[in-house]
């Protein structure tokens, strides 16, 4: 280890090039002291000095993209052409705008948020750290309207995007798919939420650049390029506490840069017990502990670049199942299997154990390694970009408290990801990249009981086109993908293991074996088009709009369940003959943007054929089929689905009032069950799609405190939060699979600053931040935790577990 970070942070790769030099200052002609200098595409970055300079020492020549930011200022982007015959002079704003910024996700190249034709939101690590989450996703969803969560306890988001999620939301991490266990409800996504330095969203069909798997949208989590001058090494340590769980957490990134050479690396930890509300006082089984190590070596140089990532990821999270006393309703834990466990009967969770921050032994323990490298290479006046990754994540479920240490589900996914992409020089106005991009990946079972999913081989490929014209006010931008997608797997027998006490795999002659997944082979293949644009009407106001037909082919759960998931406990069948979903979506958008304030308002429809969801399996008697004894059986369906709704937001930014913000948005969706036959079996049970976010709005108050040249604390704030989600009557009701959801309204208070010492650097960043100020006791419409149920009454008339009660969260960041 000692030799691989000697490696990563102390490799100079001398070269000679020409510099960018450049000052930074306010509004009032001040100097801004160590402001962050980036160029995105380069991946190369640098810091100002305390007085306001700045050099680039590696920086071709020819045009660029240069990102300048600061701390309490609004982040510039502007084109540069080397050679300049004097220093640049960049000025930022204390306001703070982000319909201007530019992104990276889902368009192909860079492009404004505005000028984007389908919707994009952007999220800053500034603004994620505001906030006392406990994951990425969840600080995620409090800044992007129309983006929510299925969750599972604090540590455990599922990104949903306008009611669409699991396998028709990709998550990327750099431009990397994150591929693990997805489609299952109870973990989460493996990165590390300390080293996110942006998060991009795009809400709507992408799947024209990354086939499958973003029919809904795409989530990129950016990590922080190098900055800070060259021949230094630079960083952070963060520590973090939150009370509602008592989370501990601690993070160190390095960086250095030099010649071209680029090298990074962080370790963070996060210790979490079981987390409390006020209904149900600690919530058995939601502790976790956490580790995450990110390296990264790269070169940037005039040709291009290249860079190298490795990241590991290892939680173990325990695993709640509800299960109470009847009459106190004091958590109780198992301690048998199967039919010796009676739930009238199971011991009470003392109290020392709930404060505990010790794993139970009913828990999962998830391993997630990656290793990709990304490069670009100029080719005249185009650009190759080029990515191929190798991820594996390692997923075991222990749920035998008989036998601790026997994993119930054991998988392990090997994931190769790959992606060609060409930019072709402008001609007359037009971008055009074509490129092609897909995976391949192998899930065996290793030492398991159960056995949900088969174990599977997966191959995806796919070739795309996406062309850009500028024409005055106008900007069309359109495309065409075709993908291919084959999975297949071999019978897979189970039969009882005589060393364990449980079922096993097994060879086909083995004594006693059941044919549980019989061999499998099938291609899906799927056609995604899009066109749409965007007009300015002035300097001031945009409109856009956009068309595309999104492609999803069926997960392996969806076609080839057939057992227990002891974490979700619920058993699910799939269904072999299913056929690709296609999704036909519209989006029309209004965008207003001055000095003083900004605005947006976005509408949707989507039309989804072969829509896939899952449906609780009952008896010609009407009552819940248990295929495993005190777990609910789910089979999954397909129909035809229907999606509307929209966002909207207001930003209010005076110049008058530089000190004073105020933001609110608000999201609706409704997702319709377009399936007759059921409507005409169950009625208006059958109305509503499952798992459908309710109506929600939030708003922010800021107020930051005016820096004075020389003053020793800069960006200081006091924020009030309220979110607002409505009662949720639209939901799936076919045999009791959702209820109706009560709305709520949380109030939150921050505050924080910043630390500068004499000569002007940041010595300490404060983020202090109470949520659910006045403890409300609430139910998420999207909490698995809600439906965690073992009764059909209680005494305090409330069923199902409640989310985190007030929670106050403070961070701390030495940068250096």
């Amino acid at each position: 280890m000692k030799q691989l970070l000697l490696c990563l942070l102390l490799m100079p790769f001398l070269a000679q090039a020409q510099a960018l030099r450049g000052h930074v200052q306010d509004a009032a002609g001040q100097p801004v002291p160590y402001a962050s200098v980036a160029v995105p595409a380069l991946h190369q970055g640098t810091t100002a000095n305390a007085a306001g300079d700045f050099t680039l020492p590696d920086f071709p020549a020819g045009p660029q993209q240069l990102e300048v930011s600061a701390v309490g200022y609004t982040t510039v982007r502007s084109a540069v052409t080397l050679p300049l015959a004097q220093p640049l002079l960049v000025k930022l704003e204390a306001s703070e705008k982000a319909l201007g910024e530019v992104v990276v996700t889902g368009v192909g190249r860079a492009t404004e948020i505005r000028r984007s034709p389908v919707p994009i939101a952007a999220l800053s690590q500034r603004e994620i750290r505001l906030n006392a989450s406990t994951n990425v996703i969840d600080a995620a969803v409090r800044g992007v309207p129309g983006l929510s969560a299925v969750t599972t306890g604090p540590n455990v988001s599922k990104p949903f995007i306008r009611g669409l999620g699991y396998n028709r939301v990709l998550t990327l991490y750099n431009g990397l798919r994150q591929e693990g266990q997805q489609w299952g409800d109870e973990h989460g996504i493996e990165v590390d939420a300390y080293g996110v330095d942006r998060v991009e969203v795009v809400k709507g069909p992408a799947s024209l650049l990354y086939g499958s798997d973003a029919v809904a949208g795409v989530v990129n989590l950016l990590p922080a390029l190098p900055s800070g001058p060259a021949g230094e090494l630079h960083g952070e340590a963060l520590t973090e506490y939150q009370s509602v769980n008592g989370l501990l957490g601690a993070s160190l990134g390095l960086n250095y840069q030099k010649n071209g050479l680029q090298t990074s690396f962080r370790a963070s930890q996060r210790l979490a017990r079981d987390y409390r509300n006020a209904v149900d006082g600690r919530v058995y089984n939601t502790g976790f502990r956490e580790l995450t190590l990110t390296g990264m070596v790269g070169v940037q140089k005039r040709w291009g670049g290249a860079h190298l990532w490795l990241t590991t990821y290892d939680n173990h999270q325990e695993i709640p199942d509800g299960s109470r006393d009847s009459l106190s309703r004091a958590f109780t834990r198992q301690v048998f299997e199967s039919d010796a466990d009676d739930i009238r009967n199971r011991p009470v969770v003392p109290d020392s154990e709930l404060r505990s921050y010790r794993i139970g032994d009913l828990r999962q323990h998830i391993r997630h390694y990656r290793a990709f490298a990304s490069g670009e290479v100029k080719l005249g006046a185009g650009e190759l970009r080029l990515l191929l990754g190798v991820q594996q994540n390692h997923r075991q479920e222990f749920n035998h408290p008989t036998a601790p240490d026997q994993p119930g589900l054991d998988l392990r996914l090997t994931t190769t990801s790959y992606e060609a992409r060409y930019l072709l020089p402008t001609w007359h106005g037009l971008e055009l990249t074509v490129g092609g991009n897909g995976m391949s990946q192998v899930n065996t079972h290793l030492q398991a009981t159960d056995f949900p999913i088969p174990a599977y081989r997966l191959f995806d490929i796919g070739g795309f086109g996406v062309a850009k014209k500028t024409l005055g006010k106008l900007e069309l931008t359109g495309g065409l993908r075709y993908d291919t997608r084959v999975v297949r797997w071999d019978d897979f027998y189970v039969a009882p293991n005589l060393g364990t006490g449980f079922d096993g795999a097994a060879g086909a002659g083995t004594p006693g074996a059941a044919l549980q997944f019989p061999t499998f082979r099938n291609a899906y293949r799927g056609l995604s088009a899009s066109l749409g644009g965007s007009y300015a009407l002035g300097s001031h106001l945009v409109l856009r709009a956009n068309i595309a037909r999104g492609y999803r082919a069926p997960n392996i759960p969806e076609i080839g369940s057939n057992g227990l998931d002891p974490g979700a406990h619920i058993v699910y069948l799939g269904n072999r003959g299913f056929q690709p979903e296609f999704s036909l979506q519209e989006d029309l958008g209004v965008l207003w943007q001055s000095k003083n304030w900004e605005a947006s308002a976005e509408v949707f429809h989507n039309y989804v054929d072969n829509f896939i969801y899952q449906a609780r399996l009952f008896d010609a008697q009407g009552q819940p089929v248990e295929v495993v004894p005190g777990n609910a059986t789910y089979q999954y369906q397909q129909a035809a689905a229907r999606l509307y709704g929209g966002e909207i937001s207001f930003n209010l930014h005076p110049v008058a009032l530089p000190w004073l913000s105020w933001r609110t948005g608000a999201a609706l969706v409704v997702g319709l069950n377009d399936n007759p036959a059921l409507r005409e079996r169950v009625g208006d049970a059958a109305r509503y799609l499952p798992l459908m976010p309710p109506a929600q709005a939030r708003t922010e108050l800021r107020l930051t405190a005016p820096t004075r040249p020389g003053a020793r604390l800069a960006a200081s704030y006091l924020r009030l939060t309220l979110d607002g989600t409505a009662r949720q009557n639209r939901y799936y009701a076919v045999d009791g699979a959702e209820t109706a959801t009560a709305g709520y309204v949380l109030l939150g208070v921050g505050l924080g600053t910043t630390w500068r010492t004499k000569a002007g650097r940041e010595a300490l960043q404060l983020f202090a931040q109470v949520d659910n100020l006045f403890d409300t006791a609430y139910q998420s419409h999207l909490s698995r935790l809600k439906y965690f149920e073992y009764y059909a009454a209680s005494p305090s008339g409330r069923l199902g577990i409640f989310n985190p009660g007030r929670n106050v969260g403070v961070k701390l960041v030495v940068p250096f």
